[in-house]
């Protein structure tokens, strides 16, 4: 029930049911000064941990907004760039957030703890002050008027009208200060019906702005969201294929690691254990070094590999020559002896296997014979660019685009390995290809996928070559979608015309395929998941090469979204464009050449075989690999003249164009190279073309030159020969033999 009505006329009466109605008002108004005490305590304090909660978050975006990504490589696709800059984006909306939330905290104050405060002290304080006016006026009317009615009656008449006077105006003033504390206790009891009740709707209030000004920052922010989500679930995707990539090519270093040899500027670099003398004991110290072929300097330091840190200075010196050392000579094994053109004595070095002492010696050109095992030779009925190519190619895409352009997992699903193997052997031998037909249920539709996909890893050279590769990386790296668009169509323009050719028809059928993406849900992008790797295969595996993993795919679902606009429009030359000419090489007597793609050093040994076998990175058949033919060795260019300008890259004053010479990508090794005889024949020769040394290994020579001592060098394509009292490195196709 409420509380009961205090009538006015019940003040004059001040009868015991009166007092106990004002008993429960008074009550009432203590228990609601207590509950806005508490609650104001307890409003402070929240408003105290809306501070407390800003500022952590406040800290939490500063530490969002400091960090930045680094990626692996030189560029970020643009899944990349979108999560990295998704760590700002959180904290700007963070700091919004926060932002709105302190307005909202610095007028709760103002809303909340004010007004309550205000309402305490001024109207329950008042009727508090009410109640002791009133006790202390009921005590002074009560005590008068017993006094009074304690008066003998035989008091004078003035006495006693007197005494009446005073108790009449006690009586009235008691009377009037029991209205007002009623009316006082009245007006609180309904004044907190609203003084009380509209400051915490204040308060709810700026709460509830606050919300929505999350919900409307959540409505901006929904269309990053969602680019985000998509370019997170991109970049899982690619980190799967790129560490199982990564993963696969630490198992080849686990199992082979002579044929991984990084590739570095220097000729020969690791560790090494030097003999070093001192106070009649002899010790062998670790050292990291690096030998420069030229000038022929060897840089060691002292580096602890188990904290991580340099131990001293790096120490070098110039070597004058270095000889194995004999087995009985010393109790170590793998040791060779070096001999220092600038210092004396001779200095003694313990390599980490006989494999890594035959290594520094070869490098160093020291006196350890170098044995080289052959290695067998691919069949040499290798995929080529030509008719039947075409022809299989053709058929294959003919049968995927009537037979299964709908099938789930197009070109993802692998086929059996047998009946890859069966069908491309069908298809690619000129006796039995017309009888193959891919229109029955004998050949599925993930056998013919993936025998079109092993043709082309088959190829001896990727479909968009090895000289345009690192192009095609920096145009998919360029932060400007449209200089992406012309800067392939620029490097597609300049292929091979075969490859250009083999190319277009792919990327119409692919483009068909994304089309049908609802039903055999290859989009572009997982188009370019499966192609990139395939159609940009680096020289090398490396680490770095699989970060550019994503790069190949970008520049693969660049191809299939603008295939009509890059292959039937031609290229157009922008400021911002990457220079295709930078592959190649001109060749005249006003401007000398560059020779582009060098071997990183020379060896003196003699005819390369005729073929060199590069491993390929395989995808849904195992053991996949390629050949790449070198220049043929003949007395006359005649024999190396190309009619095709793209093929070679080399253009000459005479029209004719030169082949050009691909740089071998890892410092070879006697497990890599097949068997050479030991006694090249010394022959002269004579320069058609100037060139340009781009490496320390190379000699630079003007048209007419003429060169002694000349045989062929263990870097497919080049001979090595003296040419002005120093040996080195010449092009195979730039000279003619007298």
């Amino acid at each position: 029930m409420g509380l009961p009505a205090l009538e006015f006329s019940d003040c004059y009466l001040d009868s015991p049911q009166f007092r106990e109605r004002l008993k429960s008002h008074e009550l009432e108004l203590e228990k609601t000064n207590k509950f806005i005490k508490e609650l104001i305590k307890d409003g402070k304090a929240l408003i105290q941990a809306l501070k407390n909660l800003s500022a952590a978050k406040r800290k939490f975006a500063q530490s969002l907004n400091e960090y930045k990504f680094q990626c692996i490589g030189d560029a970020e696709t643009d899944d990349e760039m979108c999560i990295a800059k998704s760590l700002q984006e959180f904290a700007a909306v963070l700091k919004n957030m926060e932002d709105e939330r302190s307005r909202m905290v610095e007028n709760a104050s103002e809303v909340l703890i004010t007004p309550l405060e205000k309402f305490r002290k001024e109207q329950i304080g008042a009727a508090k002050e009410a109640k002791k006016k009133y006790d202390k006026e009921t005590e002074k009317y009560c005590g008068t008027l017993e006094k009074h009615l304690s008066l003998s009656s035989k008091k004078k008449e003035t006495q006693l009208l007197e005494a009446d006077t005073q108790v009449d105006q006690v009586r009235q003033h008691f009377y009037e200060v029991s209205l007002e504390y009623v009316f006082k206790v009245q007006e609180v009891q309904e004044r907190k019906m609203f003084e009380f009740v509209e400051p915490l709707l204040a308060f709810l209030q700026g709460l509830f702005t606050y919300y929505h000004h999350g919900y409307d920052l959540a409505k901006d922010f929904s269309h990053f969201k969602t680019n985000l989500t998509i370019s997170i679930q991109n970049t899982r995707d690619r980190f799967e294929s790129t560490r199982a990539e990564v993963e696969s090519l630490m198992k080849k270093m686990k199992e082979s690691p002579h044929e991984h040899k990084s590739v570095r500027p220097q000729t020969m670099e690791g560790y090494l254990f030097m003999l070093e003398k001192r106070s009649f004991v002899s010790t062998w110290v670790k050292y990291y070094c690096t030998y420069h072929r030229e000038p022929k300097r060897v840089s060691m330091v002292l580096y602890d590999q188990k904290t991580g840190g340099r131990v001293g200075e790096e120490d070098s010196f110039i070597l004058k020559c270095c000889t194995r050392r004999k087995t009985e000579s010393i109790e170590k094994r793998f040791c060779f002896d070096l001999e220092a053109a600038d210092r004396p004595g001779v200095i003694t070095m313990q390599a980490l296997s006989e494999d890594d002492r035959k290594l520094w010696m070869e490098a160093m050109d020291g006196l350890e014979p170098v044995y080289n095992s052959n290695k067998d030779n691919q069949s040499d009925s290798m995929p080529q660019l030509d008719h039947t190519g075409f022809s299989v190619i053709k058929k294959f895409i003919h049968a995927v685009e009537t037979r299964g352009i709908d099938e789930q997992g197009l070109y993802r699903i692998v086929g059996v390995n047998s009946r890859v193997q069966k069908l491309l052997s069908l298809a690619m031998d000129p006796k039995t290809c017309a009888d193959v037909e891919l229109d029955t249920p004998e050949w599925e539709i993930k056998t013919i996928t993936s025998s079109l996909k092993h043709y082309l890893r088959m190829l001896p050279a990727p479909l968009m070559t090895y000289q345009f590769q690192r192009n095609f990386i920096k145009a998919a790296k360029l932060d400007n979608p449209e200089s992406r668009i012309l800067e392939i169509q620029s490097m597609v323009h300049h292929l091979p015309e075969k490859n250009r050719q083999m190319l277009e028809l792919l990327m119409k059928h692919l483009a068909n395929v994304a089309l049908h993406h609802e039903h055999n849900l290859m989009t572009v992008a997982n188009l370019g998941v499966v192609f990139g790797p395939t159609l940009l295969r680096p020289q090398e595996e490396t680490v770095a090469a699989i970060m550019d993993l994503k790069f190949q795919n970008i520049v693969v679902e660049i191809l299939i979204e603008n295939h009509d606009r890059i292959f039937s429009e031609p290229p157009v030359q922008g400021p911002g464009q990457l220079q295709a000419n930078t592959a190649r090489r001109k060749s005249s007597e006003s401007k000398a050449p560059s020779c582009s793609e060098r071997p990183l050093t020379f060896f003196h040994t003699s005819q390369p075989p005729e073929k060199m076998v590069r491993k390929s990175s395989a995808q849904d058949v195992p053991n996949d690999s390629s050949v790449t033919q070198p220049p043929e060795h003949s007395n006359s260019i005649r024999g190396r003249i190309q009619s095709n300008s793209l093929e070679s890259g080399n253009q000459h004053p005479e029209g004719a164009t030169v082949e050009k010479i691909r740089r071998p990508n890892s410092l070879l090794t006697h497990k890599d190279c097949p068997s050479i005889p030991t006694s090249p024949r010394l022959q002269k020769a004579r320069a058609l073309y100037a060139c340009k040394a781009e490496h320390q290994s190379e000699l630079s020579f003007t048209a007419g030159a003429i060169f002694e001592d000349v045989h062929p060098s263990r870097e497919p394509g080049w001979l090595e020969g003296t040419f002005d009292g120093r040996t080195g490195l010449i092009p195979e196709n730039y000279v003619e033999f007298f």
